[in-house]
C-alpha cells in the first residue's frame, strides 16, 4: 500500500485512534474483526490469533498492532518494510529477522539494567530512521544552559500555580460546572482537512455523560470510530475493529462530555511545569499521573486558562504511542465555549478538523453509538 493512500485511512479512521497496521493489513492479519465474545474468560494471546509470532510471544493479542505501530514510528517506516505483502506470517525478509532480534536485545538490556522497567525502546537509537543514530549531531545551535546556570536563571522567578488552579481556572474559562452540566448532547458538522489539503465531510455526535461517535463521508463510504461509555470501535465499509483496552481509554478521554469536572479525578496526583509556548501563547504545564498507566499532559493559556493541547499515551510492550490533539478557535454556545477547530498528530500523520456548526441539546438516540453487526469471518489468521 503506498504510503499517501495508508496516510489517508489513517486520518479516515482515525479522529480517535491510530488504527495504521490494521487497514494496511487486515486481511492477512485479521482472524475476525471482532472483538471476542463477551463470555470469553481471557483475552487471547498473540501467538494464539496469529501465526509465526516469536519475539511477542505471551503478550495480549490486541496488543500486536499497536507494537507495530510503535516500531514504524521509531524507524519511520511502513509496514512493508519487515513484512511480504499480503502473507505476514512469512520470514522471507532480512528486515524482519532483524526487528525480532532487535526486540530481544531491547528486552534483555532493560531486564539486565533496569530491572525490567522499559527505559529502553526501539526509538532510544532510531529517533525515527532506519539505520540507529550512533554519532552526535553537530547543530548551529547555541547548547543548552548547564544545569548551575538553569537554578541561576530560574531564581527570583515567581512561582507556579497550583494544578488545582489552573484545573479550576479552565472549567471556569469554558463556562462553569452549572453550564457544562446542562449540555446533554452535542452534534458537531465540519471539514477535516488531512494530506495534499484533502477535504472530507465529518460530523461528531456526543452525548453525555460518554457517548461518542465521529463519521467521514469518503467516496468509498464512511469510516466510523465510536465509543459508547464502555467499548469503542472503529470502522470501514465491510469491516469493523472493536478497540483494546488501550484504545478504550483514549477513546473515554475524549468521549467525555464533562471532561474539565471529571479531570482531577481521572489521576491519582498532578504536577505544574512551565509549559512551551503554543500558536503565540504562553502556556502552563498540567501533568496528570496514576501508578501503573502512563501520564496526561494539559497545556493551558496562561491568560485565557483554555486548553491548547493535550497529549495522551496509548502503552505497548515496546514502547508508548504518543498522541497530541490541539485545540482552537474557542467560541461560546449556549454559555459553554467549545473549540470549533482540533489538529490531531500522531508520528506520521496529522489533520485538522474545522467545525462549521455545532447544536446542543439535542436528541441523539443511544442506537447511534453502537457497533454494526459482526461481518462474515475473515481469512486464516498470520502473524504481522
Amino acid at each position: 500500500m503506498r504510503r499517501d493512500r495508508l496516510n489517508f485511512w489513517l486520518a479516515a479512521a482515525g479522529i480517535l485512534l491510530n488504527f495504521t497496521l490494521v487497514f494496511a493489513g487486515a486481511r492477512a492479519q485479521s482472524a475476525s474483526p471482532q472483538a471476542p465474545a463477551s463470555g470469553s474468560t481471557a483475552p487471547k494471546l498473540a501467538e494464539e490469533q496469529f501465526k509465526n509470532i516469536q519475539a511477542l510471544k505471551g503478550i495480549p493479542a490486541d496488543q500486536v498492532v499497536p507494537s507495530m505501530q510503535f516500531i514504524a514510528a521509531s524507524l519511520g517506516v511502513e509496514c512493508e518494510y519487515c513484512h511480504v505483502r499480503g502473507a505476514f506470517e512469512k520470514d522471507d525478509k532480512k528486515t524482519k529477522i532483524a526487528a525480532r532480534k532487535m526486540i530481544g536485545m531491547m528486552m534483555a538490556i532493560n531486564k539486565e539494567n533496569f530491572e525490567g522497567r522499559r527505559e529502553v525502546t526501539c526509538y532510544s537509537c532510531h529517533r525515527g530512521a532506519k539505520d540507529p543514530v550512533g554519532t552526535p549531531i553537530i547543530t548551529n545551535e547555541e547548547p543548552a544552559p548547564g544545569a548551575a546556570e538553569e537554578k541561576a536563571a530560574g531564581e527570583g522567578k515567581p512561582a507556579l500555580p497550583t494544578a488545582e488552579q489552573l484545573l479550576d481556572k479552565y472549567l471556569a474559562a469554558i463556562g462553569g460546572a452549572d453550564a457544562l452540566q446542562k449540555i446533554t448532547s452535542r452534534v458537531q458538522r465540519g471539514t477535516l482537512t488531512s494530506f495534499g489539503g484533502q477535504k472530507i465531510p465529518a460530523e461528531v455526535y456526543s452525548k453525555a455523560p460518554d457517548k461518542r461517535l465521529s463519521v467521514m463521508h469518503l467516496q468509498g463510504g464512511d469510516s466510523v470510530t465510536a465509543f459508547d461509555g464502555k467499548q469503542g470501535w472503529l470502522s470501514v465499509p465491510s469491516r469493523v475493529h472493536m478497540m483494546s483496552a488501550a484504545e478504550n481509554d483514549a477513546a473515554r478521554i475524549d468521549a467525555d462530555l464533562y471532561f474539565a469536572v471529571h479531570v482531577k479525578a481521572l489521576y491519582q496526583k498532578f504536577g505544574v511545569e512551565p509549559g512551551e509556548k503554543i500558536d503565540g501563547h504562553d502556556t502552563y504545564l498540567v501533568v496528570g499521573r496514576s501508578e501503573g498507566h502512563p501520564p496526561l499532559r494539559l497545556y493551558f493559556d496562561q491568560q485565557t486558562g483554555l486548553l491548547l493541547q493535550l497529549v495522551r499515551y496509548a502503552e505497548t510492550p515496546l514502547g508508548r504511542n504518543p498522541t497530541q490533539i490541539d485545540y482552537a478557535d474557542y467560541r461560546d454556545v449556549n454559555g459553554v465555549k467549545v473549540p470549533f477547530r482540533w489538529t490531531l498528530a500522531r508520528p506520521g500523520n496529522r489533520f485538522t478538523i474545522q467545525i462549521e456548526q455545532i447544536q446542543q441539546n439535542v436528541p441523539v438516540d443511544d442506537s447511534k453509538f453502537a457497533p454494526p453487526p459482526p461481518s462474515p469471518a475473515a481469512t486464516k489468521p498470520s502473524t504481522p
